[in-house]
């Protein structure tokens, strides 16, 4: 049975759009229909509403061994985003973010941890999207913050 946190093994092919998250992590209370409702909200907001994607909530430890395999760095993230790979071409891919690391940097910003799973999730959407802070000039900057300050998510957070 393949592992559900390799990319594009998250949800199996499905013929109708889909926008799943999965609470692999039990350390942090998380309303997981409500944050599926704001994974669908972004995605109509991005004109991406036909797409399927899926977003993991699970631990650092998790996280770490993901940026570990996939990136080279050795330490938890905030966020991971998966292109979707062998899957139906309306199949984005796959978001992970670790909630402890959420947590911290909720804490750390005078935030709450149900924004901060908002703003990461606005982030990993538009990196599924293929857009990229490290190389685009800013752009998906500007997309963030005006999506950000259309959800009401203008507390200020570092890049990811």
């Amino acid at each position: 049975m393949p592992d559900p946190l390799m990319p594009g093994q998250l949800i199996k092919d499905d013929p109708e759009p889909s926008l799943v998250v999965r609470n692999l992590q039990r350390r942090f209370k998380v309303d997981r229909r409500k944050l599926e409702f704001f994974l669908s909200r972004v995605a109509g907001s991005t004109g991406a509403d036909e797409s399927s994607a899926t977003l993991a909530l699970v631990g650092d430890a998790r996280i770490q061994a993901l940026n570990r395999d996939y990136r080279g760095y050795d330490k938890p993230t905030d966020v991971l985003s998966f292109h979707g790979v062998g899957e139906s071409e309306d199949y984005l891919g796959d978001i992970v973010i670790s909630v402890e690391t959420a947590y911290r940097q909720a804490r750390r910003r005078g935030s709450n941890l149900k924004r901060e799973l908002e703003v990461l999730t606005l982030h990993g959407f538009l990196h599924l999207l293929g857009y990229d802070h490290e190389t685009d000039d800013g752009e998906m900057r500007r997309i963030e913050y005006r999506l950000r300050r259309r959800f009401r998510l203008t507390i200020p957070r570092c890049a990811a």
